[in-house]
């Protein structure tokens, strides 16, 4: 008997699965809220009746199996544009490290929360003056009793405003504490006197990011997730998750946006032409790059600075392709109030979150090929 849990029958078995079940999202709702609702909705769908439980711990609500069966999931519903890439990337990247850090009563609690799409979490990281440095941030964590007390501002916090807990890095050490050993992590209720959410409007017309202030917010130290000074081994072992499942799923999402760009070229008569060529080449060697990835996680290897070239081929060939959409229908982008429009304006800051394309270029030379600083 074939193993259902073999990644090619599990994807067969999703595959007819989502066949016989309409999880089609509404078509008139494209604002950001209901793009949440519709993931809210899909993952409920899927957490019933089994798929997103696969490849988690069953100590955290999950099924077990191989990590690689959450990879497949992602890809099949983000491929088929029943939700989008965004909030399914919180969850792969928040899930693991509450697995990994938080104590195992609240990540049994708090995980399958998560993967019900009960709730919808964000990671407080960046602040005004820490973005790729993140060692320098500031917001301070101060102990109090059997609490600490929070104060400070964090910036670019992706749908905060939406989100019911934040896993927020802080500053604990003193004065004489080297940066790396003085940041401590914390799982935070948004819903806490003194957190304040303010939503950001970019470019792109999208209130995705959002500042949040904290304002002698109080924690339990029970919610502290690790020791006090693991914050950033926790932030260096988060970011591998960041580049790996997560990148799968937009992956998926690009190609079914070539996919319509073909579409569209054609119906307005141009030709396919070599720029739809250098797309598809890009596209084609991200997603080896990236399958090789998600095999080396299956295989229980360690991510690493290793994970900063998927980071720098993705943002290339996202900004590739919306580059050849606005070459290859006239107007589209500068004239017509559109997807294209939208996505085309976002795909512009590929190379700066997540950290900076420089950032990620500085870290292969030194680290990778140990070409030193200069």
């Amino acid at each position: 008997m074939t193993d259902p849990l073999e990644p090619a029958q599990f994807r067969s078995r999703l595959v007819a699965w989502l066949g016989e079940n309409d999880l089609t999202p509404s078509a008139d709702d494209h604002s950001l809220q209901g793009h949440l609702r519709q993931f809210a909705r899909v993952q409920r769908a899927l957490y019933d009746a089994g798929w997103s439980r696969y490849g988690w711990p069953e100590a955290a609500g999950g099924l077990g199996g191989p990590d690689i069966l959450r990879a497949i999931v992602g890809e099949e519903v983000v491929g088929r544009r029943l939700v989008e890439p965004g909030p399914y990337s919180m969850l792969e990247v928040l899930a693991p490290t509450m697995i990994d850090y938080a104590s195992p009563a609240l990540a049994a609690e708090m995980v399958p929360k998560l993967l019900s799409g009960e709730e919808q979490w964000c990671q407080g990281f960046s602040e005004p003056g820490s973005g790729s440095d993140l060692a320098s941030l500031t917001t301070r964590a101060t102990p109090r009793g059997d609490t600490w007390v929070v104060n400070g501002q964090k910036v670019w916090t992706s749908f905060a405003q939406f989100s019911h807990r934040c896993i927020l890095l802080t500053r604990t050490g003193d004065a004489d504490t080297p940066n790396h050993e003085a940041i401590t992590a914390f799982f935070v209720d948004l819903d806490t006197p003194g957190i304040t959410v303010r939503p950001l409007r970019t470019m792109h017309g999208v209130d995705e990011f959002c500042e949040v202030y904290f304002d002698d917010v109080v924690i339990g130290a029970d919610r502290m997730l690790g020791r006090p000074g693991d914050g950033w081994r926790l932030a260096m072992d988060l970011l591998p998750y960041e580049r790996s499942t997560c990148f799968w799923q937009r992956i998926a999402y690009l190609y079914s946006r070539f996919d319509a760009l073909i579409g569209e070229v054609k119906n307005v008569g141009q030709a396919v032409d070599s720029d739809m060529g250098e797309a598809y080449l890009a596209l084609h060697t991200l997603r080896c790059r990236s399958r090789a990835t998600q095999h080396r996680l299956a295989e229980g290897h360690k991510l690493g600075p290793d994970t900063s070239i998927d980071k720098v081929l993705l943002a290339g060939a996202e900004q590739r392709l919306y580059d050849t959409a606005r070459d290859l229908l006239p107007g589209v982008i500068e004239l017509d109030d559109t997807e294209w429009r939208t996505e085309y304006l976002y795909s512009r800051a590929a190379t700066i979150y997540g950290g900076t394309a420089e950032v990620q270029r500085n870290i292969i030379a030194r680290r990778l090929l140990d070409l030193g600083k200069e």
